[in-house]
């Protein structure tokens, strides 16, 4: 991967070129809507649309449930996973967004920063060391990935800030360097697990899972992503600003030094909510403001809105894939992420190189 900055001519926004925002961002709620639907009717228990907004239209007015097994597959199974999908989906599509501008490199993404695999070696640690299901001050697995991936916002931090200044350079060697150390350590935590359906959960969690999805745990990401975005949306001038260089964005009245800590921060405690209740989910952050910029330009204030939604709909079509491709199993998320991925990344670096952008 590039670590190179993107060259100053080539970084500011594209202000005018692009569809729409506004009817675009219409459209993709519409879709979000539908897909949210075929992800609650979908699956080995088929339930028709008609009848799984029924389900939901009586849990929010408060009447009781109608006895059967709809009413359990639909609001307790199908609707939170649906809804955990969407959520680290546009939570994804806004921490990629963010870090690409954070570092000015379009081939930044949460795993770039080290923030990810904090979560992951907490997480690994927990379920090694048999801590998931209560875990230590009843935190369990979430919590361990939370506590990890702020363990390493800090440690990036510190490192990052040494001999002081925050150039973006600096801030990716550090968390890549850190971040292939925690790897080869989570990868040491895996090798010593003697425990065959142990290893089996560490690895499935590494390649993302929405398995584990209940209304509890929808809790806290259901607050973290709005309040992201709505930091983020109101900082969109200033990332706009970063992109066109530290010295112009000065000039702009930018404060860039609190912004870039403000925006790391935001970034990395996100991530770590992210990680916690999803797992690794490959490429979504890095592939998502990239499609994005493609059809709205390159201006924030219309990018980070529609990364959101395009990002929710991309998960929870995912999500519905790896449900239903295969009968005797669940395919992990990050592993079909990956594969849609791959080839879009690849095509969209030789669309830029052929571009000369």
């Amino acid at each position: 991967m590039a670590f190179t900055l993107v060259r100053r001519k080539s970084a500011a926004p594209d202000r005018g070129g692009g569809l729409p925002a506004g009817p675009l961002a219409a459209v993709l709620a519409v879709l979000l809507l539908a897909t949210l639907t075929a992800a609650v009717a979908l699956g080995s228990t088929a339930i028709p649309p008609a009848e799984v907004w029924s389900v939901v239209a009586r849990r929010l007015s408060g009447e009781a449930p109608r006895p059967g097994t709809d009413d359990l597959i639909v609001w307790q199974l199908r609707v939170p996973r649906a809804l955990l999908a969407a959520l680290v989906g546009a939570g994804l599509g806004l921490v990629g967004t963010a870090v690409q501008a954070l570092v000015r490199n379009p081939l930044a993404d949460p795993y770039l920063l080290g923030i990810s695999n904090g979560a992951s070696l907490g997480a690994v640690a927990a379920i090694v060391l048999g801590l998931g299901a209560g875990g230590t001050l009843g935190l369990g697995l979430s919590g361990a990935a939370f506590a990890g991936a702020l363990a390493t916002f800090a440690l990036v931090w510190t490192v990052a800030r040494r001999g002081g200044g925050f150039a973006p350079l600096r801030l990716v060697l550090a968390g890549v360097a850190i971040g292939q150390f925690l790897s080869g350590f989570t990868s040491y935590l895996v090798l010593r697990t003697g425990d065959e359906q142990q290893t089996h959960s560490v690895l499935f969690w590494l390649m993302g899972s929405l398995g584990g999805a209940t209304w509890q745990l929808l809790a806290v990401p259901a607050a973290a992503v709005p309040l992201a975005a709505l930091w983020l949306q109101a900082r969109a001038r200033g990332l706009n600003a970063l992109l066109m260089g530290d010295e112009t964005a000065a000039g702009l009245g930018v404060d860039v030094t609190r912004l870039r800590r403000e925006l790391f921060t935001v970034t990395s405690v996100l991530t770590g909510v992210l990680v916690a209740v999803s797992g690794a989910i490959a490429f979504v952050a890095l592939m998502v403001p990239h499609v994005c910029r493609l059809v709205v330009g390159g201006d924030h204030r219309r990018l980070l809105p529609v990364s959101a939604l395009f990002g929710a709909v991309l998960l929870v079509v995912v999500d519905i894939v790896c449900r239903t491709a295969m009968d005797a199993q669940e395919l992990p998320v990050g592993v079909v992420t990956s594969l849609l991925g791959a080839p879009a990344l690849l095509y969209l670096l030789d669309r830029r190189l052929g571009s000369g952008t």
